[in-house]
């Protein structure tokens, strides 16, 4: 009933509109919102365009190098330490408030027995 180039022009049409001027892209066509999102899901899956997506076969992600596989590993690595580090150095600030407040208290116990 539409051609691929009227339904993919709407769509892009549709998608630019500002706010509120979407409904009446769809009255001036006659068209429902849901003609819209149905040629919308056709266009991202290819089958307005060229070839559908199921005949170009699955797209493939470049094969990483070994030095890739170990830099993305190392980084991990390396943010999981620096977390771990974090944690530590946190710890530490307060055991020495910890240390510090106990011995405040252990001399304030003593003056007050004298």
């Amino acid at each position: 009933m539409f051609s691929n180039a009227y339904k993919l022009r709407i769509v892009t049409e549709y998608e630019n509109a500002p706010h509120g001027e979407k409904g009446a892209i769809l009255r001036r066509e006659g068209l429902f919102s849901s003609h819209v999102v149905e040629w919308a899901r056709a266009r991202d899956a290819g089958a307005l365009g060229g070839k559908p997506a199921a005949a170009r076969g699955p797209e493939k992600k470049p094969a990483k190098s070994a030095e890739q596989i170990e830099l993305e590993k190392l980084r991990r690595e390396n943010e999981r330490l620096k977390a771990r580090l974090a944690t530590t150095e946190t710890a530490l600030d307060i055991m020495g408030k910890a240390h510090a407040l106990l011995e405040q208290i252990s001399e304030s116990a003593d003056g007050d027995q004298q």
